[in-house]
């Protein structure tokens, strides 16, 4: 029988390379069949929660991601299997002025603005940075009892002024939502007296 794993109060460090950071994106358009649903992982991420288990409300998660980390992992359906050049061209877009602009904003970061639920089960809901622009979203999730925390949450990429991939005269598009997943199984202990916490 395995043990349930239940945070207990205090701060943790979470991020790669013991937690994942995905975003799935799908197609639209009369030219869907010709492209691929895309998964995307942030390979350069980091996180802190703060858990107060007798008032919720007050506990807090901030994330950031390195923009530029976002590596294409995998390309599902379509006409033919990505190669190495299409994940590379891909990558160049995705950090282009008209997507994620990475060389004028690095950071993706997310700061939470209030918490619901218990470990098992919560909602939080926050600010997401992105370009520049920030706006709420919900972030969903909770704990497998095995030591495992995971969760999803849905962004709209326009309403951060991004413009979703398009191709073959706006044929082929991807969807306006991508989803985010995560997991993370390597949360990081409040430190003791006189300790400070490692980085991810």
């Amino acid at each position: 029988m395995l043990e349930v794993v239940v945070l207990s109060e205090g701060t943790y460090g979470f991020g790669s390379p013991t937690g994942r950071l995905l975003i799935r994106t799908s197609r639209a358009g009369l030219g869907r069949k010709a492209g691929h649903d895309l998964t995307l992982e942030a390979t350069r991420w980091s996180g802190e929660a703060v858990v107060v288990t007798g008032d919720p409300g007050k506990s807090s998660v901030t994330v950031t991601v390195e923009a530029g980390s976002l590596t294409v992992r995998e390309g599902t359906g379509g006409l033919k299997p990505l190669t190495d050049a299409d994940k590379a061209e891909i990558k160049r877009l995705l950090e282009g002025e008209g997507l994620l602009h990475t060389a004028q904003h690095p950071v993706i970061a997310f700061r939470s603005t209030s918490v619901t639920g218990t470990p098992e089960s919560f909602e939080i809901t926050g600010d997401l940075t992105i370009k520049g622009r920030s706006h709420p979203v919900t972030v969903h999730g909770g704990g497998d009892g095995d030591g495992m925390v995971c969760g999803w949450a849905t962004v709209t990429q326009s309403t951060w002024g991004i413009k979703p991939y398009s191709a073959f005269l706006g044929a082929l598009k991807l969807a306006d939502d991508v989803r985010i997943e995560y997991a993370v199984t390597g949360l990081e202990p409040p430190p003791g007296p006189g300790q400070t916490a490692e980085q991810s």
